[in-house]
């Protein structure tokens, strides 16, 4: 019978996967300011391992942003995705914050920690932008006297569009509710000089709206 069947044994966690799972927990608690060797008591590992494993505190940073990358990368895997670059790239801003608001605590200390100064500097800008050229894909639907353009440009300036908008919500100046429409403007701005005449329109539409809106909340804010 079926039942009696052993099951399958589950993979066995990496040593890496438990330090970041652990240095994960440690700041879902509000704790961005864990030692090394609370993180190794969290993830059941010597003192020493983490240090071998990631150099310092700040490669197990740089690697939980990498994290957040790949979980970006699956996600769009597994999306039934549009066939323009420009819808496909506005799901894949929805995707990017989906990952990134799945976790705001965790994630906004992980942003503030790979937006200091790292020794050696990580390589989330050039992991950023592969991100981008895999949701722009070959560029169908772009204009085709400017698409090969976009398709060398848009990924790293998408990425550095999205990065900022990060900063400010991770500095608190950009809610939660706000994070995915100031995201999904900020690279539709970018796209508007390469889209044709039937997109503009309604990427015209998506900037404006948020346009109006920002500068409402802003007042609001400035009101208090």
């Amino acid at each position: 019978m079926d039942q009696d069947k052993p099951r399958p044994a589950r993979p066995k966690q990496t040593t890496r996967a438990r330090i970041l799972d652990a240095a994960e927990r440690l700041l879902g608690q509000g704790d961005a300011d864990f030692s090394m060797r609370e993180l190794a008591e969290e993830a059941g590992v010597s003192f020493a391992t983490p240090f071998n494993q990631f150099g310092s505190k700040a490669g197990i940073m740089l690697a939980l942003s990498e994290r957040r990358i790949d979980a970006m990368r699956e996600r769009l895997a597994r999306a039934v995705l549009p066939a323009t670059a420009i819808e496909r790239v506005l799901v894949a801003v929805d995707i990017a914050t989906g990952v990134m608001l799945s976790a705001p605590a965790v994630n906004r200390a992980v942003m503030a920690a790979v937006s200091a100064p790292n020794d050696p500097p990580g390589n989330v800008a050039g992991r950023s932008g592969a991100w981008w050229a895999e949701a722009l894909s070959a560029g169908a639907g772009l204009p085709e006297a400017t698409r090969d353009l976009a398709i060398a440009a848009l990924p790293l300036q998408m990425a550095f569009a999205f990065r900022g908008v990060l900063s400010f919500w991770t500095a608190g100046e950009l809610s939660d509710a706000a994070l995915t429409r100031q995201a999904r403007a900020a690279v539709a701005t970018l796209l508007l000089g390469f889209s044709g005449p039937d997109e503009r329109a309604g990427l015209l539409k998506l900037i404006g709206a948020e346009g109006v809106r920002a500068a409402a909340e802003a007042a609001g804010l400035a009101d208090r």
